[in-house]
């Protein structure tokens, strides 16, 4: 395995749980998977659409999303927001990324 590929390997470990938090964020106002693909992306979370649809069901399982078909269009689709539950996860994991981050700066670090 090459340095490359054991940098990516722990950059996707790194990214995995803040995927979550993300989602629980930006589904605080409703969305669909793919516009949520995109939004991702837009905010520095490229995210692939096999780990995005079953974390959508995951979530919506536990209780932290809920979700609607909106049939209006031609093409239905099923849009997602965070629920209540998830917005107070959504908070939790904020403190502690937050607290994490704050760690991380106070290690020594060579230049």
């Amino acid at each position: 395995m090459s340095e490359s590929d054991i940098l990516e390997t722990h950059l996707q470990e790194l990214r995995r749980g803040t995927i979550v938090l993300a989602c629980l964020r930006l589904l605080e106002s409703p969305g669909y998977g793919y516009g949520l693909l995109e939004q991702l992306a837009a905010h520095g979370f490229p995210t692939d659409a096999n780990t995005l649809y079953p974390l959508l069901r995951r979530l919506e399982k536990q209780g932290h999303l809920t979700s609607e078909w909106n049939t209006d269009e031609a093409r239905p689709r099923k849009f997602y927001r965070t629920s209540a539950a998830g917005k107070r996860l959504a908070t939790a994991l904020t403190d502690d990324f937050r607290a994490i981050a704050t760690a991380i700066d106070a290690l020594p670090q060579e230049d």
